[in-house]
């Protein structure tokens, strides 16, 4: 087991988010996380990354307690996070951002001449905007650059927050493309996903939420052939 969240709670301020959240991601897997907005997902990845404190419960990663401890160091521990948003730095260039990525490896240049290659092999768009600032790129390419700055860290595990949100159908056809080909290379995932359809296109497992909690969970033969979770909560 790569990752094992037990019994989170969570929330900001006075409102709890997440109560008593129980989920695991095995090693090789995708696994997705569906539910409307509201439901505690993007909440969820950020207790995991340690944007946010848990107010009870614990977060294991590959037998390390990661519970508490600072964002930089549970990237260092090989957990990277792909936010809502993108969140890319849009002043500064393409290769500019990829470098912040790497950073947990001090730079050094030889590694980060293969780390560059390997996001190129997926991204090939990335290497010929290589100079160009990040905010001149279309939405699909600063989603590419978004996660090709996370794989910069060499993860062991990449939480992905809505990678499809905003993009056109073809384009979230060209990230779920990336996911199968990240899960092929034997990095688990952990994907937070409003479009439903897409998510299941992609994982082997998925949990439902609603309003902080674990509704249902199973693969995705399973949750995607159950009438009533098809209709209350996968919109389908």
């Amino acid at each position: 087991m790569m990752l094992h969240v037990s019994d989170i709670h969570a929330g900001y301020g006075q409102v709890e988010v997440l109560k008593g959240l129980t989920i695991e991601v095995n090693e090789k897997e995708v696994v997705s996380l569906l539910g409307a907005n509201g439901a505690g997902k993007s909440t969820l990845l950020k207790v995991i990354s340690g944007i946010i404190n848990p107010r009870k419960g614990r977060v294991l990663f590959a037998g390390q307690e990661l519970t508490y401890r600072k964002p930089d160091a549970i990237v260092k521990a090989g957990v990277s996070h792909v936010p809502e948003g993108r969140q890319i730095f849009a002043g500064l260039t393409v290769q500019q951002n990829l470098l912040l990525g790497a950073y947990v490896h001090g730079c050094k240049k030889p590694l980060v001449e293969r780390l560059y290659g390997e996001v190129f092999d997926l991204f090939p768009i990335l290497k010929q905007r290589f100079s160009a600032r990040a905010g001149s790129l279309s939405g699909g390419e600063q989603q590419m650059l978004a996660i090709g700055r996370a794989l910069m860290s060499e993860p062991k595990l990449l939480l992905l927050d809505e990678p499809s949100l905003g993009l056109a159908p073809l384009v979230v056809n060209q990230i779920l493309d990336i996911v199968r080909a990240l899960s092929a290379k034997s990095i688990p995932i952990l994907l937070v996903e409003q479009n439903a359809a897409a998510a299941l296109k992609v994982a082997s497992r998925a949990y439902v939420m609603e309003t902080g909690k674990i509704v249902s969970e199973g693969d995705v033969e399973t949750l995607a052939g159950n009438d009533e979770i098809r209709r209350r909560y996968l919109g389908m």
